[in-house]
């Protein structure tokens, strides 16, 4: 694929491309880098065309499903699955790299050490977030698949930044993989209000400050303002600082920034 994209001269075109441009490591699922790609540019504050960011999407929809491989112990698959659009990345000229996949965040360290170009840790992105809004000690439920609850990635987050995480029961947990693969990636429109649900008794029952909503997939689903206050979308803080770091402003909405 690169010796292709080198005899048609596009790697040129990515190499001249502004040092602030942004690759993407997508297709963990389609679904979500498509709703990803939209955030950023609802979200950056611009103009004209010409003020958005340059952005170069590697969409590895066949990618090995990451909770499956965390869960066999299998993740050198992935790891050299991903190895090649890493480089083409590199070859392209980016200046950050964002995975809006919080389950592959997981293997974070060795994906880093594939590259010198800075690959932003969503989900240290989103534990900072939270300690600024809600303090040191806050309580923080976790909805995301069973993968990334497996893997420890948001309770190691949330200890290191002094948060005390909450995880689903097994019965909770079941609802929100359902709502994950037999919904979202299924392409069938989820039931916002069993996912509400989930959420408000995480709040009310298990005393959560905010529910992490840590999976891209569910990033997708519409909630109503009375509940999405209480979530921190780790999606919307990866969005928010890939505008940053590639040296565009946030756009503010009612004096906010666009994400919530």
């Amino acid at each position: 694929m690169i010796e292709s994209l080198r005899k048609n001269n596009l790697i040129k075109v990515g190499r001249a491309m502004s040092g602030k441009s942004l690759g993407v490591l997508g297709g963990m699922g389609p679904k979500a880098t498509a709703v990803f790609f939209d955030r950023i540019v609802e979200h950056t504050e611009a103009g004209k065309d010409q003020d958005h960011i340059d952005m170069v999407i590697v969409n590895h929809a066949t990618l090995p499903d990451r909770t499956t491989v965390i869960a066999k112990q299998r993740g050198e698959v992935f790891l050299e699955a991903i190895r090649k659009d890493i480089r083409l990345l590199e070859l392209a000229g980016v200046g950050n790299i964002a995975i809006p996949c919080n389950t592959s965040h997981y293997f974070f360290e060795q994906l880093q050490g594939m590259t010198k170009i800075n690959i932003i840790n969503m989900a240290k992105e989103t534990a900072s977030e939270i300690r600024r809004v809600y303090g040191p000690g806050a309580k923080v439920g976790i909805l995301a698949t069973t993968g990334t609850i497996k893997s420890g990635v948001y309770q190691n987050v949330c200890e290191e930044f002094a948060l005390t995480p909450h995880i689903p029961d097994e019965l909770v947990q079941q609802k929100v993989m359902k709502i994950i693969y037999d919904d979202v990636k299924s392409g069938v429109n989820a039931d916002a209000a069993a996912f509400a649900a989930i959420i408000r008794e995480l709040v009310e029952r298990a005393r959560c400050a905010c529910v992490i909503i840590a999976c891209t997939e569910l990033s997708c689903i519409k909630l109503r303002d009375d509940i999405s206050k209480y979530c921190v979308d780790a999606m919307d803080v990866l969005v928010r600082r890939s505008i940053e770091l590639s040296g565009k402003k946030v756009k503010k909405t009612d004096g906010k920034e666009g994400c919530r």
